[in-house]
């Protein structure tokens, strides 16, 4: 087989682990792989004469990427010396073991699977878009494609604010007004509400069209039919439902909410999350393992996750008990899922062949997102007509079972389609867009081309510390100007929302949190900034745009913080991969200004050294105050600095007295403290968490830190 050979670099890391008779650091696996004789571990050792030393003729950096790279995806373990636990060695995996002589691991990458190539136009294309002069004026050329392509099977790549939304609703527009296709003929189909509403909005004018998520229409379905495949009536769960059931599968089992998420949380998953927060990502969890398991057609009796740990070994036994106790209550109450909802659609028209509608046409959105149970409804449904539209360079929800391999193989399934690559960017200035396209060059996809001039706003600030960070982030918003609905603040893991909600609500900036456990039910107001994980804001916009965290810590997230997603050890992706992915989904939000800021001694090696030539100047910069922002910036420093030493006297006295810091102050109490900067106990008095007992124990000493900072 010919393969390019830079694609397979990465086994020369493999062989040079399992070459190497002793576990190794990080640091000397890079230079025997560089060949650099000179290092007193390769000389004692001999390991210069080894077949793999010298192999790869990569800098530092590119090299350690790549071993990040192989440990995120399971190849590579990580282990500490006995009796120096921060001494971290490198070992090889069973499965880094097997990847050596059956590479795999490239083939999940996106640049080997597709080549995106231009879009033609032809003549008889061009002519019909004169002819329909009228209905197309607004739309360029591969749009105009998209909405009146006449082919049976089309995929319309959708590059990041190219319209997607648009030339979907309108082509359903076209179908209606100038083919003559009836309405209820047609169906679109979306992911999640939002974008069922915003279609519904638009094609308000059509409202014989069925418009649905995936949910929504098996659930239509099943509700006209519910005695061909149930023996009562069924329900689909709410939010009670599932707090109702983890509730009573805990007290079956004799254990508190706090026992479960102590044993289902490691420390560092829990640290400066809320008691709340917590048992509603244990619950959260315990349903994502449940539908995941289902639509791999597995029962839960099969629940048996491959090389768990001895270290998950009781998490996983509580989720196993949890999600059976789950399965038998819902079936004795009547009661389905979202993923019941699929499995059952499915089953009953396996089961009853003319009850599936006979659509002439079949409209898929966010077609990067299909897994393997969505596919086989559309399988079933066998329309004439498929039109899907997505991005792979958005394709970010690997790890909860989507598959990326079903918009990559879309030819290979229909060899006749057209294949339409929309790469006019209507949302972002040309320097984030030239920005984005430099972030995931190696991915092999066409590069995006920007619709909207602008002045340059991009930054890369480089901070001593999280909290300076923060407090830059708050002082930026207030001074912006812009209405709040108009900002983004962006970060990978819930810990810094948590903290950022908590320095927002002492600085009286409005916002609302979005993320996978924490959802306003409420409307946001036209002030609200929004703050939000990166997955919960996919699809979404705003004028400025803050990526917070931008270091190796959070890119690519090492951990999850949901422990059965690392117990299931899903194997359809590439796991950096899609952590870069999920990068530039950030990234793409914004439209004209995008800060991102990171503390430590160097920013993610996502931002590419061809990313810090386009930032040129504003690449690692330490951030300086402005003198016309001399006051507000001063005390942001003043309040960043006080609540850093507040927390090394925190851990201090932790250490001192050996227990959790948490146990002696709150994050949130440290942070109100650096607000109010309180001079008397009288004002201490009034900080959230700090009552009479903990003010005569620590009054003193917080005062005088304090007062060292702030002596006026």
């Amino acid at each position: 087989m010919n393969m390019v050979g830079k694609e397979l670099d990465y086994l020369f890391v493999l062989k040079a682990l399992d070459e190497i008779s002793f576990s190794v650091g990080k640091k000397l696996l890079i230079d025997f792989l560089r060949g650099i004789k000179n290092n007193k571990s390769i000389e004692r050792n001999f390991l210069s004469s080894k077949e793999n030393f010298a192999t790869l003729a990569y800098d530092e950096e590119e090299l350690n990427a790549m071993i990040d790279n192989l440990i995120l995806n399971d190849m590579i373990g990580i282990n500490s010396v006995s009796g120096k636990k921060f001494w971290k060695v490198l070992e090889l995996t069973e499965k880094g073991k097997k990847e050596i002589d059956n590479p795999t691991l490239y083939k999940k990458k996106l640049s080997f699977n597709f080549k995106e190539t231009p879009t033609q136009i032809t003549k008889k294309e061009s002519e019909l878009f004169e002819k329909f002069s009228e209905f197309l004026d607004y739309f360029n050329d591969e749009q105009k494609k998209a909405i009146i392509s006449g082919n049976k099977h089309i995929l319309c790549l959708a590059g990041a604010g190219s319209g997607k939304t648009t030339v979907l609703t309108k082509r359903i527009e076209f179908l209606v007004k100038y083919c003559a296709v009836d309405p209820k003929k047609i169906l679109a189909i979306t992911f999640t509400r939002k974008a069922r509403a915003e279609m519904m909005r638009r094609l308000k004018h059509l409202n014989e069209v069925h418009i649905e998520t995936f949910n929504s229409f098996c659930e239509k379905i099943l509700r006209q039919h519910n005695n061909l495949i149930y023996n009562k009536p069924v329900r689909v769960i709410n939010y009670r439902d599932k707090i109702v059931m983890v509730t009573r599968a805990l007290l079956s089992l004799n254990i508190s909410p706090i026992q479960a998420t102590d044993t289902y949380f490691s420390h560092a998953q829990k640290q400066g999350k809320p008691t709340e927060q917590l048992q509603n990502m244990f619950m959260n969890d315990c349903f994502f393992i449940r539908d995941y398991y289902k639509f791999k057609n597995k029962s839960l009796r099969d629940l048996s996750f491959e090389n768990i740990g001895k270290d998950n070994k009781k998490s996983a036994e509580l989720v196993f008990a949890v999600c059976n106790y789950i399965e038998a209550y819902m079936k004795k109450d009547g009661l389905r899922d979202f993923a019941d909802q699929l499995v059952d659609a499915i089953k009953l028209f396996e089961n009853h062949s003319e009850l599936i509608p006979g659509f002439e046409h079949v409209l898929i959105d966010e077609y990067q997102d299909v897994n393997s149970t969505q596919i086989k409804l559309i399988d079933i449904l066998k329309p004439p007509n498929l039109f899907c539209v997505g991005d792979p360079r958005q394709s970010i929800y690997g790890w909860r079972g989507s598959d990326i391999r079903y918009i990559l193989n879309f030819e290979d399934k229909y060899p006749d389609c057209d294949i339409i690559t929309l790469t006019k960017n209507y949302r972002s200035t040309k320097h984030i867009v030239k920005l984005i396209n430099n972030s995931i060059k190696n991915m092999g996809l066409a590069d995006l081309q920007s619709a909207c001039e602008g002045e340059k706003d991009i930054n890369l600030l480089k901070f001593g510390s999280e909290d300076a960070e923060f407090e830059y982030v708050i002082q930026k918003i207030i001074t912006s100007g812009l209405p709040g609905n108009k900002i983004f603040v962006l970060a990978r893991v819930n810990r810094q929302l948590n903290e950022l909600s908590q320095r927002m609500k002492l600085a009286g900036i409005n916002h609302v949190v979005r993320s996978d456990e924490m959802k306003k039910s409420s409307k946001a107001r036209k002030d609200d900034v929004t703050l939000a994980t990166i997955h919960a804001i996919k699809g979404m916009e705003a004028q400025m745009v803050f990526v917070v965290g931008c270091n190796a810590l959070n890119f690519p997230c090492k951990g999850s913080e949901h422990p059965v997603v690392d117990m299931v050890k899903v194997e359809e992706y590439d796991k950096e991969e899609e952590e870069r992915r999920i990068f530039y989904v950030a990234m793409s939000r914004a439209k004209t200004s995008l800060y991102m800021t990171y503390y430590g001694r160097k920013p993610t090696y996502f931002i590419t050294k061809s990313m810090l030539e386009i930032l040129e100047d504003k690449k690692e910069k330490k951030l300086r105050p402005k003198t016309k922002e001399k006051i507000s910036v001063n005390m942001s420093k003043i309040s960043g600095d006080l609540v850093t030493r507040l927390k090394n006297w925190r851990g201090s006295l932790a250490r001192e007295i050996n227990i959790p810091a948490y146990c002696i102050l709150h994050d949130r109490t440290l942070l109100e403290i650096a607000q109010v900067m309180p001079k008397t106990s009288a004002e201490l008095q009034d900080i959230h968490g700090l009552g009479p007992a903990k003010i005569t124990k620590y009054g003193d000493d917080i005062l005088q830190i304090v007062k060292q900072i702030n002596p006026h």
